[in-house]
């Protein structure tokens, strides 16, 4: 059996996920599993489809980086699968686990992988070293700091600190440190 699993880091990706979810039908996959969240997050239908799993099945995945964060992390679900019997393929890679090489080309993609991500979040982080250098990069803008007066008068009027932050559009925790003098 092929088990299919799709996800994509947020929510406002609904073309990704479902040309995902596409591809892994084309293939024939007979049970889908997806989620939109992001990778560093518990990922429960990753979780459901490599316990629904079984001997002789394979999980196919359209990219590697929708499976796995890190080399590390990538082999441990490597690990898991084969303590099943169960084979790995990326669709995008044209890899197959169920043979030697298939392992090694994954272990060594897996690697490219990292690196590039590794090699993005650098170059992000010198990007805003020199844009706040330069005065151009100020952050997120403070939105509960400029309503601090605002959440201070709903909050004397009676207002729950969760319909408060529900009617301005900010986190409960925010009007939480508001209401406890931490802003």
């Amino acid at each position: 059996m092929m088990i299919g699993y799709a996800r994509t880091s947020t929510i406002e990706q609904k073309a990704s996920i479902e040309a995902q979810r596409e591809s892994l039908r084309a293939i024939g996959c007979d049970r889908l599993y997806d989620e939109q969240i992001s990778s560093v997050a518990p990922r429960e239908a990753l979780r459901a489809a490599m316990d629904y799993a079984r001997d002789g099945d394979t999980l196919v995945v359209t990219k590697l980086d929708r499976l796995a964060r890190t080399v590390r992390h990538l082999g441990e679900i490597v690990e898991e699968l084969s303590e099943k019997n169960v084979g790995l393929r990326i669709l995008d890679l044209g890899l197959d686990t169920t043979n030697a090489t298939g392992k090694l080309m994954l272990n060594v993609l897996g690697s490219v992988a990292q690196f590039e991500r590794e090699m993005m979040l650098e170059r992000q982080r010198e990007g805003i070293a020199k844009a706040k250098a330069l005065g151009k990069y100020k952050g997120r803008k403070p939105t509960a700091r400029l309503q601090k007066q605002e959440i201070v008068g709903l909050l004397s009027e009676g207002l729950t600190k969760k319909a408060v932050s529900e009617r301005l559009g900010i986190s409960e925790r925010s009007v939480y440190r508001i209401a406890n003098g931490a802003i």
